[in-house]
């Protein structure tokens, strides 16, 4: 098999980032079948209606937040399996907003330290690991060629 034709496949270690962007996915839609939930449910729906307003805010921001993620990291997803040559800058945005929200809930969330360094671990390990294989990557560069 020629290296023009083995680039016509996504495979080796873009396998990867695939997964890793799978994995997200699935998170993303457990938090919001969560959210959902708790919308649904009369005494958490209570509970929101007669909570301050300013927790009432942070909870739909949160939601609000997740239903984006989501919805961006299934449009990165397509784009992936698509093979779009759009793909790179995309992606290397997406760890980067990933990590900016691991940030933002190893600072604001009610969480222990240890709990909440674990969480960001991860999106920083993949963002250190990701955007050079992506960014110098000679198969990335024949692989994602589709308009």
């Amino acid at each position: 098999m020629s290296q023009q034709q083995e680039y016509q496949r996504i495979g080796g270690w873009l396998l990867a980032p695939l997964a890793y962007l799978i994995v997200t996915l699935l998170s993303a839609s457990l938090m919001l079948a969560l959210y959902a939930m708790a919308i649904f449910t009369p005494e958490s729906r209570e509970y929101l209606v007669t909570n301050s307003q300013a927790f009432t805010l942070q909870w739909y921001f949160s939601v609000v937040t997740t239903l984006v993620m989501w919805l961006y990291t299934l449009w990165v997803i397509w784009l992936f399996c698509s093979r779009s040559k759009r793909l790179p800058k995309w992606f290397i945005l997406w760890l980067l907003i990933t990590v900016l929200l691991a940030l933002k809930a190893f600072a604001f969330a009610p969480i222990s330290d240890g709990i909440a360094l674990r969480a960001l671990g991860w999106p920083l390990l993949a963002a250190a690991v990701f955007v050079p294989y992506i960014k110098r990557s000679q198969r990335v560069k024949s692989t994602f060629i589709e308009h």
